[in-house]
């Protein structure tokens, strides 16, 4: 199964990209589904259609979704309440009922992470498995946001709840009668290694070189500066982009001037992303239809040039950050961290044991060094041609000695 993350600037038409990539996937007979992310359904105006929970068929082929944060914020309450119902009644408390559970704001992402997890388990409805998961997500600074949670998530819960303290259950309640308190319940450790798993589960439909990102923008001076910080978000985090869709160009031969001029300066900022973005993925324009996409015949003009179709997949599991082993020549180890479009007045690098904190371009991501580098002393790092270059010296103390 192939997935395809569709984010973008608020107001660029991601929606709507998203539903017609996954129109022209299905019109070439593949098994498809859109999942959007959107509670006032604008996935199921798109389409022409009404969205819900439960996958319902758009055309043949497909078949669109909305994740409900509601839902799924009341379940998951509903269920750590009943695990946790000795304590509350230790507590004397009072229980809340389903009808009483309002949602509270920053649930979104985490039931949004539990969709991309059934889809990763390729949960197909009547369908069966499908072939391509085409996946609206929120605006950009948010999805990126959300799609770096599984990797936080796990690392909270190991240092709060560390698995290996799971052998020492039989002591608890001896502990619990020298402390004079309860001792963590089994409940809790068991609820923390089923959200490892899951959230696991979500870091691996991540890391599957069958999982791009398909960034919308409508070209202009919004969409190059949002832009621009998505290539490094994007790179920090390791997620790989698929294409650029330049939404709603404009034709460059219109007698009208505002027109003209209109259509001149998005040309002008698509000279400048195809300059910036071929290295990474190319730059595909979609054309104004004049008016709001609505309904099928819409989203296949949209798709009918091609400007939609999926790039080739790629199985190239290579280490995108890999380790330069430069110990014969200069004495150090080089990790070299793509990071294109960060600018070293926004960099932050700080090592903590067996991490490394890095920011770049207002995102921080916490990596675990490569078994080799934990053995050795940070010694210096570069910024050049949009990648970070971190200089790592063995410390004599732990590195082997060769005679």
């Amino acid at each position: 199964m192939r997935t395809v993350l569709v984010t973008g600037p608020g107001g660029a038409g991601r929606t709507t990209v998203a539903a017609a990539t996954a129109l022209a996937a299905a019109r070439r007979g593949q098994h498809v589904l859109v999942l959007s992310t959107d509670p006032a359904d604008t996935l199921g105006a798109a389409l022409g259609i009404t969205t819900g929970s439960a996958p319902a068929e758009a055309a043949p082929g497909l078949w669109a979704a909305r994740v409900d944060s509601g839902a799924h914020f009341r379940a998951e309450l509903l269920a750590l309440q009943e695990r946790a119902g000795s304590v509350l009644d230790l507590l004397g408390a009072n229980r809340l009922a389903a009808e009483e559970l309002t949602e509270l704001p920053g649930s979104e992402p985490f039931a949004l992470l539990r969709a991309l997890r059934t889809c990763g388990e390729g949960a197909g409805g009547g369908s069966g498995a499908y072939d391509l998961v085409v996946v609206d997500l929120p605006p950009l600074h948010a999805a990126l946001d959300a799609l770096a949670l599984p990797e936080q998530l796990r690392r909270y819960l190991r240092r709060l709840l560390p698995p290996e303290r799971q052998a020492a259950r039989a002591l608890r309640p001896m502990l619990a009668q020298l402390a004079g308190v309860p001792m963590p319940a089994q409940w809790l450790y068991e609820t923390a290694a089923r959200w490892d798993g899951e959230l696991a589960a979500v870091e691996a439909l991540l890391a599957d070189p069958g999982t791009t990102v398909r960034l919308v923008a409508e070209p202009g001076p919004a969409g190059a500066d949002a832009l621009r910080t998505a290539r490094t978000g994007l790179a920090l985090f390791g997620l790989r982009v698929e294409t650029v869709t330049a939404n709603r160009t404009l034709p460059q031969d219109s007698p009208d001037t505002w027109l003209a001029t209109l259509a001149a300066q998005q040309q002008k900022c698509l000279a400048e992303w195809h300059g910036e973005w071929r290295p990474m993925a190319p730059v595909r324009e979609v054309r104004h239809l004049g008016g709001d996409p609505r309904g099928l015949d819409d989203l296949d003009a949209l798709a009918a040039d091609g400007a939609l179709a999926l790039e080739p997949g790629s199985e190239d599991a290579a280490d995108p950050w890999p380790v330069e082993d430069r110990l014969a020549e200069d004495g150090v180890l080089v990790w070299h961290l793509p990071l294109p479009g960060a600018v070293k007045e926004e960099l932050g690098l700080v090592r903590r044991g067996d991490e490394l904190v890095l920011d770049a371009g207002g995102f921080r991501r916490i990596l675990t060094l490569p078994s080799a580098l934990r053995r050795c002393d940070v010694s210096g790092a570069g910024l050049t041609g949009g990648v970070l270059r971190v200089r790592f010296t063995p410390d004599p103390q732990l590195w082997p000695q060769t005679k």
